[in-house]
């Protein structure tokens, strides 16, 4: 492998994205609540990451826990929540909308991109509830966004490497796929070489709980992440 990757780290609070960004990473995720999967941070959050942090921050766009079918209002949320991120000076938003089949919701997702301009759009991992991840794949190029964020529909990104593997080629250059679920520092090289993916995203739950006050050990688990990113480049 010869390419340059990029490491995301999700995280919920100022001292773990200044921890991150001590250990390597290269852009964060920013979300409210990560053990039920992330939803939106609030305003007062970015805007206190934002004034730290030197690096790219992606918002979670996610008005709550559970499905991804929204109603009216909570469609009009996100888009508020869109609205701040950007008064707030992210540098993208991660969103995901499904239909009550489970497909893509395309034409509001879209409608949600365009918000977003110019930052880029992540549609996240809504994604992996699709049946079909390679229709699916289309749907999202459609609505605009610049990248999913993908384990391949399976528990996590090294048991879907296959399929991952089989999006990235699909992918081209028309969208980025970025593994993630479950990518720790045993296993990024094996995720990136049986993918061919050139950015990756962790929130290394495995190494330590959401909500830990040890920001040492998570800032020596993004290194670590980071030294195998380097190696992979």
């Amino acid at each position: 492998m010869n390419r340059k990757c990029l490491l995301e780290i999700s995280v919920q609070t100022l001292e773990a994205a200044m921890a991150a960004e001590r250990g390597g990473a290269d852009r964060i995720e920013l979300c409210a609540n990560l053990a039920i999967g992330g939803i939106t941070p609030g305003v007062e959050l970015l805007r206190a990451v934002r004034a730290k942090l030197h690096i790219p921050i992606f918002s979670m766009v996610r008005p709550r826990a559970g499905d991804f079918v929204y109603s009216n209002a909570e469609f009009a949320e996100m888009k508020s929540a869109i609205s701040l991120a950007k008064e707030s000076s992210m540098d993208g938003v991660v969103l995901g909308l499904l239909r009550k089949d489970r497909h893509v919701e395309i034409e509001p997702t879209k409608e949600l991109v365009e918000l977003a301009r110019p930052l880029p759009v992540t549609y996240h991992r809504a994604f992996d509830e699709i049946a079909d991840l390679r229709q699916a794949l289309e749907d999202v190029i459609k609505t605009g966004a610049r990248r999913i964020l993908t384990s391949g529909g399976a528990n996590g990104a090294l048991e879907g490497a296959a399929v991952l593997a089989e999006l990235v080629a699909a992918a081209g250059n028309r969208i980025t796929i970025v593994p993630g679920a479950g990518i720790n520092a045993s296993n990024i090289w094996m995720v990136a070489e049986q993918t061919n993916a050139g950015e990756f995203h962790s929130g290394l739950s495995s190494a330590l709980p959401y909500g830990s006050s040890d920001h040492e050990k998570f800032e020596r688990e993004v290194r670590k992440l980071a030294e195998q990113i380097a190696e992979i480049s």
